[in-house]
């Protein structure tokens, strides 16, 4: 029994050892009992594949695309990949948004793209099938210092704007705008008392200051770069990168309300309700305030813990006063049960964040551009690292209890083994557990990891999905399903590993052995009643060659 336990102990901190010394890339850490388990879907920005993986850092599936992304890209509830991609001939960087099915192939590609007016970075599908999207708009000198930008702070003749619009695809290749939201129509300036939005900037948190430069005295000024949606209280937030904030808006309106200060549930049309991350913004706080730097992926928290209804931001920290260093911030906005925030208390309330997430050697983990996190539903948070192409997950405890290297460089995928200072950056990524809907009638049959010349190990996590075809997965020994289980979990063995010599014992946490008989069938039902809610490990020998084979097994 002793030796047995060693034995097991053994074999875990021997692949554990082999992922954590020898790996450049692909998986290189992960702990058998705390994490989320599901798939993991990402986008590099120097490549036209969208790839899936499962937590052993194995393929999935993947989706070709004519573009490279711009940047986003999400798993939509019926199976089919909704993507951004650049188009090429314009700049900033984006344009368009695809549909991909399962199978690949692209029934909706739309444009929106010109020397003026483009798609970028993020989009937000909509529980009635349309579609978020951010939009860059160029305004010219004279309809900047039209509104009392001060002539000094436009550069080579331009402002840019944003948007968002409302889009309902419409046939293989259209759409139409069904709302929009513009920040031109919500601005307020002490600069020029001339101009029909002069005002006192202090006094109109509601409104954004056309003549705040946070440091960027360029065209694109503001650089909005997530987008999230409040089905509750139907309700857009908005992330603008180089102005350090977050904003609500009211997508009740209708576009002319949104274009005005009344209408909508909350009867102030399009302009700010909520605003935070930097008071400096509207003349309001100090330095001190100022909590977000360079912000990206501002997401309100839905998952039916402790957090629901807080807002959880990556907040890479490029100029931070203490340093430059990432951390992920979580806020509780001060609103109520119909989504009305107050505004009685100036600078806008919470005083700082309520959680925050940083390494503990804060300049160690530093992304200084994209990235995102979120929140998963066993509580850890799974992170995107996006300049270093590395996602990892935390447990409630900060500890890293996952984390993978992608394998893609801006000169195509590298082996295991390479250097990773050349990797390509990954916008963000998205985890979807093997519950979710897009995955139904699809098989997930893990194939190999996906970098070049991957090395073999051990992961003891298991694809889970009732739509895999078992008979057709020849990369695994033996297969347990379903897994979690209730009461009776049916082990199935391949033809190679399979005979009559084989002994099988599962394990508790502790390395404690709970159960243990010889298999005489390729398949073979083991009733688990007996056993409480737990992780345990399932480890066949077979005396006849000596193999040990490993499978982590769930009981629920």
């Amino acid at each position: 029994m002793k030796k047995t336990t060693l034995l097991f102990i053994f074999f875990i901190v021997y692949f554990s050892n082999i992922i954590t010394a020898q790996t450049t890339v692909g998986l290189i850490q992960h702990s058998t009992g705390s994490i989320d388990n599901g798939a993991v879907l990402f986008a590099p920005i120097a490549n036209k594949q969208t790839f899936l993986i499962d937590k052993c850092g194995k393929l999935l599936h993947t989706w070709l695309s004519e573009y490279n992304p711009a940047y986003s890209a999400y798993l939509l509830p019926d199976g089919a990949l909704l993507r951004t991609g650049d188009d090429p001939t314009i700049t900033p960087r984006g344009g368009i948004i695809e549909k991909i099915e399962w199978d690949g192939n692209v029934t909706w590609s739309y444009k929106i793209s010109s020397d003026t007016v483009n798609q970028h970075h993020d989009i937000k599908a909509l529980p009635n099938g349309n579609i978020l999207v951010i939009i860059h708009e160029d305004k010219t000198q004279v309809a900047a210092i039209a509104m009392g930008r001060n002539p000094s702070n436009i550069i080579n003749q331009k402002l840019s704007s944003e948007k968002i619009i409302e889009i309902q695809p419409i046939g293989i290749d259209s759409a139409i705008v069904v709302w929009e939201w513009k920040v031109w129509d919500h601005l307020i300036q002490d600069f020029d008392n001339t101009k029909p939005n002069f005002g006192t900037v202090s006094e109109h948190s509601e409104l954004l200051n056309v003549n705040f430069i946070n440091g960027h005295l360029n065209a694109d000024w503001l650089h909005s770069n997530s987008v999230d949606y409040n089905e509750e209280f139907n309700q857009v937030m908005i992330s603008f990168r180089n102005i350090g904030e977050i904003w609500i808006i009211d997508h009740s309106t209708t576009t002319a309300e949104a274009a005005s200060h009344s209408g909508g549930n909350s009867g102030k049309g399009g302009d700010i309700l909520y605003r935070w991350g930097n008071p400096l913004s509207y003349n309001q706080g100090s330095q001190s305030n100022h909590k977000f730097f360079a912000q990206h992926d501002a997401r309100w928290l839905k998952n039916g813990n402790e957090y629901t209804g807080k807002i959880m931001v990556f907040n890479n920290g490029t100029g931070r006063p203490s340093g430059n260093f990432s951390s992920i911030d979580i806020i509780s906005p001060p609103v109520d049960l119909f989504g009305n925030y107050s505004s009685v208390n100036l600078p806008l309330l919470p005083a700082t964040q309520s959680w925050q997430y940083f390494d503990t050697n804060p300049t160690s983990f530093y992304s200084a551009t994209m990235s995102g996190a979120q929140l998963l539903s066993n509580g850890n948070i799974l992170i995107c690292d996006a300049n270093a192409g590395i996602f990892f997950e935390i447990d409630s405890t900060k500890n890293k209890v996952w984390e993978y290297q992608s394998h893609i460089s801006p000169n195509g995928p590298l082996s295991q083994g390479d250097i990773t200072t050349n990797i390509s950056d990954i916008f963000k990524c998205q985890f979807y557990s093997f519950s979710y809907s897009g995955f139904n009638g699809h098989e997930l049959i893990p194939s190999q990891p996906i970098e070049l010349n991957p090395i073999q190990y051990d992961c003891f996590l298991d694809t889970i999905s009732t739509n895999v075809n078992f008979s057709n997965q020849v990369d695994k020994d033996f297969l347990v399903y379903p897994n979690p289980a209730k009461n009776n979990i049916t082990i199935l063995f391949s033809e190679a590993s399979f005979n009559k010599e084989t002994l099988l014992r599962i394990y508790n946490s502790l390395g404690k052995e709970v159960f243990k008989q010889n298999i005489q069938s390729e398949n073979t039902n083991i009733d688990m009643s007996f056993l409480p809610k737990g992780v345990f490990m399932l480890v066949v020998v077979t005396n006849y060659d000596k193999k040990v084979l490993t499978k982590k097994i769930i009981k629920n």
